[in-house]
């Protein structure tokens, strides 16, 4: 492709290059369009003279051809295409669902000449019709080699996990004195998490542990809940999980499960701990959990949710990006220390 000065009598179906101005300063023609002779007849009567084109070369693609062509490629099951426009071409989410992203294969799509892929982050959680990327062709065409080479790196680069019914336990914990105030808590706003994720939050359990029978309860209490057959289970309390040996995760192993990480860089949620039992995840929720605010279970619920089986190196990724917004429910808020 060429880029270059013609005189206005030849320019006659080529790409305009530049925005024209009219005498009054409104946009008299936009650039990227082919222009015509009632195109060339508007620049005349502004006294122009010449003017910048854009003139494909044998082998070009112009720039929604090769958006069209590129989005195809990157675009996986699950997610819709819009129509190529001005060189882009949106993608939007078919179905509430988890975006899924090579970012590997993104680094060397956004690495081809006059390409450009912006997305929303990995593992995002997505309700139907959500845009999740957006491609970009930046000149107005580009040769067939390098519309090859961008699809090659595009080539299954974006596909959505679907979110279906999911079944969910919580179990929670603490003085029977504050069992109210406790269930109230937990409940609401885990309920409304889960269901903007097409899961259903069983009736929950309370457990006191306020004696040395509380582990021994505990234990059975998660017994009971995945004998019914849930999906993933919660837990959750008055106090959360202080230690890798504290009550919950003695309680989980006596369960027959098993922990795969205690803590989390991820602020608010460090003290997250996150097990297994045959399959099932077994999330040791923060207090944090609580608010409304994003906080480290809205990082790894879509995902079991989802069917991942996050591991303890999954939960250490969390750190870059990990500081979120500070949540009211905390006893030590974030504050300036001089």
């Amino acid at each position: 492709m060429k880029f270059e000065a013609v005189p206005v009598e030849q320019a006659a179906g080529l790409i305009l290059g530049h925005n024209v101005a009219g005498e009054g300063g409104s946009r008299a023609l936009r650039k990227g369009k082919r222009l015509t002779a009632e195109d060339l007849a508007v620049l005349e009567g502004l006294g122009r003279r010449s003017v910048y084109v854009a003139t494909l070369e044998p082998g070009d693609v112009e720039e929604d051809d090769a958006a069209e062509r590129i989005a195809a490629a990157a675009a996986g099951d699950g997610l819709r295409r819009s129509r190529a426009s001005t060189g882009r071409v949106n993608l939007y989410a078919q179905a509430l669902g988890l975006l899924r992203i090579d970012r590997e294969r993104l680094r060397r799509l956004n690495d081809c000449d006059g390409v450009t892929l912006a997305t929303l982050p990995g593992h995002s959680a997505v309700r139907r019709g959500k845009m999740v990327a957006t491609l970009k062709i930046i000149p107005y065409a580009l040769s067939e080699g390098q519309v090859a080479r961008a699809e090659e790196a595009a080539a299954g680069l974006l596909r959505l996990t679907a979110l279906g019914p999911r079944r969910v336990g919580l179990i929670l914990s603490g003085s029977p004195s504050a069992r109210e105030r406790i269930v109230r808590g937990f409940r609401e706003a885990l309920a409304a998490r889960l269901e903007a994720l097409a899961a259903t939050l069983g009736e929950p359990d309370f457990v006191s542990l306020e004696d040395e029978g509380g582990e021994e309860r505990l234990a059975a209490a998660i017994t009971a809940q995945l004998a019914a057959g849930i999906d993933l289970l919660i837990l959750a309390g008055e106090t959360a999980i202080m230690d890798a040996h504290d009550i919950a995760p003695r309680a989980i192993e006596r369960a027959g499960g098993e922990v795969e990480c205690y803590g989390a860089p991820v602020d608010p949620g460090n003290l997250l701990l996150l097990a297994y039992r045959d399959g099932v995840p077994i999330v040791g929720a923060p207090g944090c959990a609580r608010s409304p605010k994003q906080n480290i279970v809205d990082l790894v619920l879509p995902r079991l949710l989802a069917g991942d089986r996050l591991t303890r190196a999954d939960v250490a990724a969390f750190g870059h990006g990990g500081l979120l917004e500070d949540v009211p429910e905390r006893p030590l808020p974030r504050s300036w220390i001089s």
